[in-house]
């Protein structure tokens, strides 16, 4: 995070400095120090807010045992929602952690860009695991907006099937592999989502 904070502040400060520079001859010392500092402020604020904000979801979620990390200005929430096989239906068991996040999100940092991040086991086709995937990650994206109450374009959905190195136990399958049927949910406090893809049905899956 502190070497991703200091590009950033490198390149909005190289901005100013040209931003500057078209204005007058040169840029006080003092303008460009005040810049800098104004900068380092709002990025060390922000990054509070971030961890506030995971605080209060492993609190909230330590009851689900979800995994949450940070980095990046991002926060993952992991095992959010578990799926049966070939199913993309939400359990009844996993609607209060989706509202519990909700709540979170609509209460800290209504301008976050969320992700819902679908997969698959790794049995039936990769084409078609793909897709399940895919509707996994819509169907709590639905939720998420329809009875989470989260703006719309606020809250995409990606699809990543039966991808070998994000498999909660490798090549588990049937009831050994639920943890890999699930979606995570991915918080980005920069701005910057995954563009969500279509969903489309299939025959046998993961």
């Amino acid at each position: 995070m502190a070497r991703k904070t200091t590009y950033v502040v490198r390149a909005l400060a190289g901005a100013m400095v040209v931003a500057l520079c078209g204005c007058s001859d040169f840029v006080k010392k003092t303008d460009f120090d005040s810049a800098i500092s104004e900068l380092r402020s709002n990025d060390q604020k922000q990054q509070q807010e971030i961890d506030a904000i995971r605080q209060e979801m492993q609190q909230k979620f330590a009851q689900y045992d979800a995994q949450i990390t940070a980095m990046q200005g991002r926060i993952s929430v992991n095992t959010i929602a578990h799926f049966d096989t070939d199913k993309s239906n939400i359990r009844e068991d996993d609607k209060k952690k989706l509202d519990d996040f909700a709540n979170i999100i609509k209460a800290h940092h209504t301008d976050a860009v969320i992700t819902t991040e679908g997969f698959a086991d790794p049995s039936g086709s990769a084409a078609h695991n793909k897709r399940l995937s895919q509707r996994r990650a819509d169907a709590v994206r639905d939720y998420l907006v329809q009875t989470g109450g989260l703006p719309a374009g606020q809250v995409r959905a990606v699809g990543y099937g039966e991808v070998k190195n994000r498999q909660v136990v490798k090549g588990a399958h049937g009831d050994e592999g639920q943890p890999n049927r699930r979606v995570t949910i991915v918080t980005d406090f920069l701005g910057a989502g995954s563009m969500s893809s279509s969903s489309a049905t299939g025959t046998t899956s993961g």
